[in-house]
């Protein structure tokens, strides 16, 4: 495996454990103490972190199984960029950051679709 994949595995670890850490701090430190629609969108931002930290793994093992891939390669890139700028703004909001910080959740989500798009194409171009 390249060290390159070998990272982005790690780096997808670190996002899954990141995001079980912060499911279990707001089910135990915040639920209750920010408001209803706030809560809502910090569970959106874990939920989401998983299924893309889960992604990332993918694309790390799917680039090292087709290193010749471009669009594979990309695709982690572009899941790592989205769930640092959809979930980290939910995440910064919630605890206190300027409302405008989340304006980043909304270009978050486009990169995490662009993702798994790149996924896609890669995986039905791959040889």
């Amino acid at each position: 495996m390249s060290d390159r994949n070998r990272i982005f595995i790690v780096v997808g670890a670190l996002i899954l454990f990141l995001a079980t850490v912060l499911g279990a701090y707001g089910t135990h430190g915040i639920q209750g103490i920010v408001s209803a629609q706030r809560w809502n969108a910090y569970q959106v931002a874990v939920d989401y972190q998983f299924y893309h930290g889960l992604g990332v793994i993918t694309a790390a093992i799917l680039s090292d199984r087709f290193p010749q891939s471009q669009w594979i390669r990309v695709s982690g890139w572009l899941l790592l960029a989205g769930v640092i700028m959809f979930a980290g703004s939910i995440y910064a909001t919630t605890f206190g950051a300027p409302d405008g910080i989340g304006a980043l959740a909304p270009l978050g989500g486009l990169s995490m679709m662009a993702g798994w798009l790149s996924l896609a194409l890669g995986a039905l171009r791959a040889k």
